[in-house]
């Protein structure tokens, strides 16, 4: 199993008339979680994408709102891989505000595309050659 955790600040742009955080921000705080997941490994979409030809599109995003997390509050988002992806790859997202307390939690589903072609290709070598040490007993 691999886990990472980075941080973000929820930005006055990012907010609703109460001061919360926009329901549809959350998303994106998933994303953030997996990129630097990936950037711990030395990856990027970008590397991904231009170098190995494999894009990563998002089949299915799922999620519970706990609380709200608010403006200015600095977030912790917890991403973990539980299982090697074969054909696609799941990343759980948790997200704790600066108590610790669980603001928001799910899952997003991914499958790998290669670039040329637009048809599904199982996960990459060179990432789950990133990815074995994790799962080692």
């Amino acid at each position: 199993m691999l886990t990472t955790s980075t941080t973000h600040r929820v930005r006055y742009g990012e907010t609703d008339q109460m001061a919360y955080l926009y329901y549809g921000r959350y998303a994106l705080l998933y994303e953030i979680g997996r990129v630097e997941m990936l950037r711990d490994l030395g990856l990027t979409y970008a590397n991904m994408e231009g170098e190995h030809g494999v894009m990563m599109p998002v089949m299915s995003l799922n999620q519970r709102f706990v609380r709200p997390a608010r403006y200015d509050e600095l977030l912790t988002i917890t991403t973990t891989l539980r299982r090697l992806p074969v054909d696609t790859i799941t990343f759980y997202v948790e997200i704790h505000n600066e108590k610790g307390k669980l603001v928001n939690g799910g899952s997003v589903k991914l499958c790998f595309i290669d670039v040329k072609t637009a048809k599904a290709v199982s996960a990459p070598a060179y990432l789950l050659e990133k990815l074995q040490p994790y799962f080692e007993d």
